[in-house]
């Protein structure tokens, strides 16, 4: 794929009137207010069908889980539980919707991307068909929301290996305990994934790593109010606490712990650094339709500043940024149409290109507009507050380059 083609171009525009409309003139409350983003995010998903695009994913997701199951049953080795891969025109349709939200607001891609993506896509890769009909469906439409607990206090990049929260057998089921923190959507989620250690006293290393459906109201499941942070204000980020949570056994998704949260890991990390990509491209873009109208008409020593040869370069090389930042988001979708998905260090080089490149240029946003990109009242600054954290979640710049040079030198 080399260009966004007229029905692209359509929905893009479609999507972008929403946003126009819906996010714009709510940015302040949802930025700096009291306002969680979900709802304007159901008026999305009601605008554009995406509801019903859930729930063919849900049917599709319970169908699979049921070929398997009956599979095992007959003794028959099933297939992998994993999602198929999105042709490309089903990616692209949903990679616009994050280009255009990520103009105005990156935060709520990221409080969708946890609820409906990770936190669903996990349920169902993992869950039994019972499982996935328990919890998936909800989560997919939105009337639910999701968390996806991975983080620690203490962990960050070495999430498995120091990873201190456990679960013990009990009868009936297992006692949870341990505390997770940079969790979106936690302040909110009804519906959480939680993954931990299984303690069988044995060293903390060698422990298997599931993964748990919690519910809010569980008894002894603390989540926290929003934590205050730099940037996506309107992506609720709290905390957990499970202080002897209690569970039935249908709570551990698979219903087994024959299989490691481990297993599978890598696609949860590739899908989500590429998701980074169209977060990335929104933002740049949004950069430049706001520099280019302003060079035109600040006025500074007699002459408009975009007459100088050094705003010039500044805009050049945001103009270079986001042809390569597309051509990344073209080349996913390219793979896609020929179902493929890029490598785990492809994914890493993706995502330590693009979230640097969104840096540097809403960086170079704030520099041209001066004292007033500094100034909350132009959206600079709250771009490149927003474009930062790309450079840490979903592993930080410095765990990409190890990722990309592992592959490198000895191809894994």
């Amino acid at each position: 794929m080399i260009e966004w083609s007229d029905a692209h171009k359509g929905i893009a525009g479609m999507v972008r009137k929403f946003v126009e409309a819906e996010v714009k003139p709510n940015l302040e409350a949802l930025e700096h207010g009291d306002t969680p983003p979900y709802d304007v995010l159901r008026k999305l998903f009601e605008a554009f069908g995406i509801r019903d695009m859930g729930k063919m994913r849900f049917e599709k997701a319970v169908h699979r889980a049921k070929k398997r199951e009956e599979a095992a049953a007959r003794g028959e080795e099933p297939p992998p539980a994993k999602d198929r891969v999105e042709s490309g025109d089903e990616l692209a349709m949903q990679v616009i919707p994050i280009i255009e939200l990520s103009r105005y607001c990156p935060g709520m891609v990221t409080a969708l991307g946890v609820s409906v993506g990770l936190t669903a896509n996990t349920i169902m890769s993992r869950g039994t068909a019972r499982q996935i009909e328990r919890w998936a469906l909800d989560l997919l439409t939105l009337d639910k929301v999701g968390a996806w607990a991975i983080t620690e206090p203490g962990s960050g990049s070495d999430a498995f290996g120091s990873m201190k929260s456990t679960a013990k057998r009990v009868d009936g089921g297992y006692v949870l305990n341990g505390s997770k923190t940079f969790i979106t959507n936690g302040p909110y989620a009804d519906t959480l994934v939680f993954i931990c250690k299984l303690d069988e006293g044995n060293d903390p290393k060698d422990r298997k790593v599931l993964s748990f459906v919690l519910e809010r109201g569980d008894e002894g499941l603390t989540c926290s109010k929003p934590l205050r942070k730099m940037g996506l204000h309107s992506s609720p980020t709290g905390e957990l606490f499970l202080d002897d949570v209690r569970v039935p056994a249908d709570r551990l998704l698979g219903e087994t712990e024959e299989r490691s949260y481990r297993t599978g890991a890598k696609d949860t990390f590739t899908a989500e650094r590429t998701g980074v990509a169209a977060m990335a491209l929104g933002i740049i873009e949004q950069c430049i339709s706001l520099c280019v109208p302003y060079a035109k008409d600040r006025v500074q020593f007699g002459r408009p500043i975009g007459e100088f040869q050094l705003v010039q370069l500044k805009l050049a090389k945001m103009e270079v940024a986001r042809m390569n930042v597309q051509n990344l988001v073209f080349r996913m979708i390219g793979l896609a149409d020929q179902g493929k998905r890029m490598t785990l260090a492809e994914a890493s080089a993706c995502k330590l290109y693009c979230a640097q490149s969104a840096m540097e240029v809403a960086l170079e946003a704030v520099q041209l507009f001066g004292g007033n990109g500094y100034m909350a009242e132009y959206q600079v600054e709250q771009l490149a507050r927003d474009a930062k954290v790309l450079q840490i979640y979903g592993g930080t710049d410095e765990i990409q380059i190890s990722q990309i040079a592992r592959e490198m030198l000895w191809g894994s």
